[in-house]
């Protein structure tokens, strides 16, 4: 197997030191598409599922701080609805450097886990509703299979409708 890109090795590793498990049981391991994916409507058409199968991986400025909203492809994150989760005085699309900043990995392709730091993370509460869903792997084309329990699990993540 060729060697994975160091953000899609730092999320495997994060995966494995978390034992994470697929919705089969088996463990969780990142695949590598023949192209990037830079959103959920292509990495659902790559996958051959529907978009609400997609978690989103995206990073807010919470006042200052960065959040990670874990959201379906079908779904379009309300930002005051955000805002009031967090008690922040405001949430906003953080730009490619903020993001890159607090994650080490570039936008359409940001992971779950594998960061430099942990993030605070909200999980969209609809994604409970499949039985697999994916997420990205650190780079656009990196992507890897699991479920909402282990998303929650691995992430220690705060479940919240977000839309």
């Amino acid at each position: 197997m060729p060697q994975l890109h160091p953000n899609a090795q730092a999320v495997q590793q994060a995966l494995d030191a978390a034992d994470a498990r697929d919705a089969a049981g088996s463990p969780t391991s990142i695949r590598i598409l023949p192209a990037g994916v830079h959103t959920a409507a292509a990495a659902a058409a790559a996958l051959a599922v529907t978009v609400g199968q997609i978690a989103n991986s995206l990073v807010f400025d919470a006042g200052g701080e960065p959040l990670l909203v874990l959201t379906s492809g079908a779904h379009r994150v309300d930002t005051d609805r955000v805002a009031t989760t967090v008690g922040a005085p405001w949430v906003r699309r953080a730009t490619p450097e903020f993001v890159r900043l607090h994650t080490g990995q570039p936008i359409g392709g940001v992971a779950p886990v594998g960061h430099p730091k942990p993030v605070r993370t909200l999980l969209d509460e609809s994604l409970a509703g499949h039985e697999e869903i994916w997420a990205a792997g650190g780079i656009p084309q990196a992507v890897f299979p699991t479920t909402y329990s282990e998303l929650l699990r691995v992430t220690s993540a705060t479940p919240a409708d977000v839309a």
